[in-house]
């Protein structure tokens, strides 16, 4: 029987490239394609799922008489679910399925898997580049000479920032982002810290007590998972322990991290300098103290967003189609219940 398959893209993860990882993967199945406006619309809450795009009545239409629906984005509720009856796998194509509901597809019969680490080498190389951009002041003396004006007094030796050679930087996380940061900064010559309760024990550089990483740490980068042991993890009292004139960079999540101290810290001087790609509320509300900050470099929760990444998000969930369709163990499945009462 021909796999009837639904490349539901948007923006990023074109419908264009899942559509072409899943004919790789699955040369003979039946693939139509949908595509959303994220992000040129931000994505919300659909029903009771979060971070989804469209709406049920479009995912609907669309789904129906549909055996695998393949999306990054794309909204799959109860609703959803119940209406289109004849889905047996939904394949998300990033790091967890947030956008879809995963005890109304289990009870439905309906297996989930997603993307993990499909954005980890985007994400390392844009906190280095935060990183150095917030050390060197970039992004404010580009603005300076792109406007005409050639400001010497940076090279004053108080408006200096730090190299990375020989500088301590502390690491809160060491999954697959993290170790590849830790990697990178290696390379520059820079001593690597690494707090991380689940890490190797023999780990080079590992810290087991998050008071001794904040104060031995010139910068600190946060690449914890948010769970209610790491949510606000770091607050002006963590940030009083790193010693003065230091870094703070979060490519990560937003909870991790006290914004307003971060603020305060920055203001007394205690910080020299902050760089984030993600925020407690997204977007950054207008007027918003963090906005007005000194020696802040922002982008807008973009350290993921790289062809490479789009690319191989397809390719992964393409190759779970493919296994599905040969009767294989999804790699990454959320509900592998599901699939264990398929075979039986």
């Amino acid at each position: 029987m021909t796999l009837r398959v639904l490349a539901a893209g948007d923006n990023f993860v074109l419908s264009s490239l899942l559509k072409s990882a899943v004919l790789h993967e699955v040369p003979d199945a039946e693939v139509s394609t949908v595509d959303f406006p994220w992000p040129d619309v931000p994505f919300g809450k659909v029903a009771e799922v979060d971070e989804a795009t469209g709406t049920e009545e479009e995912m609907i239409s669309a789904l129906r008489g549909h055996d695998v629906l393949v999306t990054q984005m794309g909204a799959v509720t109860e609703r959803v679910l119940r209406e289109c009856p004849d889905l047996k796998l939904v394949a998300v194509s990033r790091g967890g399925p947030i956008n879809v509901n995963i005890p109304a597809a289990t009870a439905a019969g309906v297996a989930v898997c997603y993307a993990p680490g499909r954005n980890a080498t985007a994400t390392a190389e844009m906190t280095i580049a935060l990183m150095l951009a917030v050390l060197r002041r970039v992004p404010e003396t580009h603005a300076h000479t792109a406007n005409g004006e050639w400001r010497g007094d940076y090279y004053r030796y108080e408006r200096c920032g730090l190299e990375l050679e020989g500088t301590p930087v502390g690491l809160v996380g060491y999954g697959a982002i993290g170790s590849r940061v830790a990697k990178v900064l290696t390379a520059f010559g820079a001593e690597v810290l690494i707090y991380d309760p689940y890490a190797d024990p023999s780990l080079p550089g590992l810290v087991h007590d998050l008071d001794d990483l904040l104060t031995r740490s010139r910068i600190l980068t946060l690449h914890a998972r948010v769970t209610e042991e790491t949510e606000g993890l770091i607050g002006l009292r963590e940030l009083s322990l790193l010693p003065r004139g230091s870094y703070v960079v979060n490519a990560a999540r937003g909870a991790l991290l006290d914004y307003s101290a971060v603020v305060e810290a920055l203001h007394d001087g205690h910080l020299a300098g902050a760089a984030f790609d993600t925020y407690a509320v997204e977007p950054i509300p207008s007027g918003d103290a963090l906005l007005s900050a000194p020696n802040v470099v922002m982008t807008p929760h973009i350290a993921g967003a790289s062809k490479a990444v789009a690319e191989k998000a397809a390719r992964i969930v393409a190759a779970e189609v493919g296994r599905f369709a040969r009767g294989e163990e999804l790699a990454n499945c959320s509900n592998p219940e599901v699939r264990d009462v398929h075979r039986r």
